[in-house]
């Protein structure tokens, strides 16, 4: 086991104090805030209730029936032009005399010829000076409210020229209906930030006819709001940095510490090798916090205890499973020595093309395909699956391969009892109930009849000459080693030189891509389909190829087997040429596919003979209607061997062609010569072709000599 090295961090100690810092920072905000706002509006709240207190105690101390005698005057336009005047000649005598001379005392409760005004200007301003030093607070005064306007009675700071003066109300106090209490309230106006409240002032007749504001400034509120919030900050801070310093401390001790012992531990046992483990190896630590964290110990102490037990058992299945797949290899082998894989398997054949190809989904497969030479004419071809996969379903296979060529070679050519007989032997003792699907044939190689036998298998794929691929579908047997006694049924089929055969196992059409679909049979057909006249081989590769694609990078759902089959008859593809004395003879199979060669074969010897173009047709028509009649008529309805002998004579200059069959006795010239005079419907038919024969011939012979048809014609040159 590899472990990789990791550069040792220990940060659980480092990140828990910055836990508990930011923990302990977010508690000194909270508080911040809480303490700031809570002081802020309990300082303001004071400082609201001791604005009308102030006002209240102004209220009570300022003669209200005074100020009722100076409204009569302040409000008048005469003295408002007076007040603008004294205050731009800065003369405050102006002012005071005016207020002497016009001053109505008389049924106020004043006496007469006192100086009433100073003495109500200086008792009110002397009381509002007392009143602000001994209550701290930024201003007195004493306002008159009317039509939303405020008209200044009493002010300490400029007791003359703003007695009486006209100012619009601001717009906290532009509600206002007259003299009546202004509840605290705060404004920002020309002399700062204020928070302002008001109490009514009452004459004699308990009418309000003024009101007495007090300001406070609201800075000052803020400050002391500030410096208690400061002060319990600085307090908070002392007590969580002592809680924080403790709360450290335990948690080093008890959690950061113990960690830190079972992570290097850890480490020095991961360090070790795969094979190298003992019980030796197991940590031992002096962890005894009796929480989760000794939990974690002990817990850690058995997973490494499982850890090594695992590693030893690890051991042991590695090896017996290296063991066991270097068996299966060799099984694998043996299995693939078992089928047909060389290529071409008789090469001296030229009368059918054979390929075959298969690939298991594991190691060993349960499909086989076979093809043999039961004797010089017959082959048997095999296309079997068997149910289920890996070695059970290979060992059934390699019985039932066996079982069914055995039987075959024994010289039974029927495919319906080679299979109930294996049927009846693969049952024996089959306690793993397999089966085993199969496509048997056998084959005429001579006629290219034969008959088949299907037990469950997959329907083959069959091409005519010049034709596509399409299934041959018909109904099945059921599998072998279903059950003992089980008949199977055969039906014939014959194959015409240039015809192929595909076969294949369920692998090729529910081959399954990453989407769920299944390959089918239509895309098999599409791929065979291709290039069809590719040799066997190719077209197998096109094949695996198409699944391929179509599979991707899912794996194999089940093993792929395909055989193809072609059957060009028994003839030779060229014929073979020999010499006999002054004679040159070819021998063929009588096919209409051998007419070219052998017109070539004549017409070779013609040309150096010297023939003209004109004997060299009347030849070649000659050679063509009787080679044709030997293939149609001599071996009907099979095919057999034929032997053209050509001879040139120099004096005179003539060639002679003989024709040799094997075939049924027939003597062409004995037929009487139809008569040409009559029309075509009355003439007899046939015979046509053998009379140009004699009539372009100079000689025609026939006999039936040593079992075989020997027809001899001679043209002179």
């Amino acid at each position: 086991m590899n472990n990789p090295k990791v550069k040792k961090k220990h940060n659980l100690a480092k990140r828990i104090s910055k836990f508990i810092f930011t923990v302990n920072s977010l508690i000194i905000i909270l508080i911040l805030v809480i303490t700031t706002f809570e002081s802020y509006f309990l300082t303001s709240r004071v400082y609201k209730e001791k604005t009308m207190q102030v006002a209240e105690s102004l209220a009570g101390t300022v003669d209200g029936q005074g100020i009722r005698v100076l409204l009569d005057i302040i409000v008048t336009d005469e003295y408002q032009s007076l007040r603008a005047e004294a205050e731009a000649k800065n003369d405050e005598q102006m002012i005071v005399d005016y207020f002497n001379e016009h001053i109505n005392v008389a049924g106020e409760g004043f006496t007469e010829g006192y100086d009433l005004f100073t003495a109500l200007v200086n008792y009110a301003i002397d009381s509002i000076n007392k009143l602000r030093d001994d209550m701290d607070v930024q201003y007195l005064y004493v306002d008159y409210i009317k039509d939303g306007y405020s008209y200044n009675i009493y002010d300490p700071d400029d007791i003359f020229f703003s007695m009486g003066k006209k100012t619009k109300l601001d717009d906290a106090f532009e509600n206002m209906k007259g003299n009546e209490r202004v509840e605290p309230r705060t404004s920002r106006t020309e002399y700062g930030w204020l928070a302002t409240g008001g109490v009514p002032i009452y004459d004699r007749e308990g009418n309000a006819v003024a009101i007495a504001f007090c300001d406070i400034n609201m800075n000052v509120v803020i400050k002391e709001s500030l410096t208690f919030s400061f002060s319990v900050l600085v307090a908070a801070f002392i007590a969580l940095f002592l809680i924080s310093f403790k709360l450290k401390g335990m948690v080093q001790k008890r959690i950061t510490a113990p960690v830190e012992q079972l992570t290097d531990a850890n480490d020095k046992f991961a360090e070790k090798k795969g094979d190298a483990y003992t019980k030796e190896d197991i940590i031992r630590l002096d962890i005894n916090t009796g929480d989760e964290i000794e939990e974690l110990y002990h817990a850690t102490r058995f997973m490494q205890a499982s850890i090594i037990d695992y590693m030893e058992n690890l051991t042991k299945v590695t090896a017996e499973k290296e063991r066991i797949g270097a068996e299966l290899n060799v099984a694998t082998q043996i299995q693939a020595d078992m089928l047909p894989r060389i290529f071409p398997p008789f090469p001296e054949r030229d009368d059918f093309d054979i390929y075959a190809y298969m690939t298991p989904a594991k190691e060993v497969g349960g499909d086989f395909y076979d093809f043999f030479l039961i004797d010089d004419k017959h082959m048997g071809l095999v296309m079997a699956d068997v149910s289920g996969k890996g070695v059970p379903a290979a060992l059934f296979m390699v019985i039932a391969k066996t079982l069914i060529k055995n039987r075959a070679m024994n010289g039974e050519l029927s495919p319906a009892i080679i299979l109930s007989n294996v049927n009846d032997q693969l049952c024996e003792g089959n306690e793993a109930e397999l089966f085993v699907t199969v496509w048997l044939a056998i084959i005429d190689l001579n006629t290219g009849k034969g008959k088949a036998a299907n037990a469950g298998h997959e329907h083959p794929a069959l091409r005519r000459k010049d034709g596509s691929y399409e299934l041959v579908e018909y109904k099945h047997s059921m599998a072998v080693a279903t059950f003992e006694g089980l008949p199977f049924k055969e039906h014939e089929f014959e194959l015409h030189p240039g015809d192929s055969l595909f076969v294949y196992t369920d692998g090729v059409p529910e081959a399954t891509n990453i989407n769920n679909e299944l390959y089918g049979t239509d895309r098999m057909l599409e791929a065979l389909n291709k290039d069809p006249d590719a040799s066997q081989e190719q077209i197998l590769k096109t094949v695996k190829t198409s699944v391929d694609e179509f599979v991707g990078e899912c794996d194999p759902f089940d093993d792929l087997t395909m055989l193809g089959f072609k059957y060009y008859g028994n003839k030779t593809k060229k014929g073979v040429v020999t010499m006999n004395g002054n004679a040159k003879e070819l021998d063929v199979e009588a096919t209409d596919e051998m007419l070219d060669t052998v017109i070539d074969f004549v017409n070779e010897e013609l040309e150096k003979a010297g023939a003209d173009m004109k004997a060299t047709t009347q030849i070649d028509v000659a050679v063509e209607e009787l080679f044709v009649n030997i293939a149609h008529y001599a071996y009907n309805p099979d095919t057999g061997p034929a032997k053209v002998r050509i001879e040139v004579d120099d004096d005179p200059l003539a060639v002679s062609i003989t024709f040799f069959d094997n075939g049924i006795p027939y003597d062409p010239l004995a037929k009487p010569d139809p008569d040409v005079s009559l029309s075509v419907e009355e003439r007899q038919i046939g015979g046509l072709g053998i009379f140009m024969v004699k009539k372009s011939m100079d000689n025609v012979e026939y006999e039936y000599k040593d079992g075989q048809n020997v027809l001899k014609i001679t043209k002179k040159l």
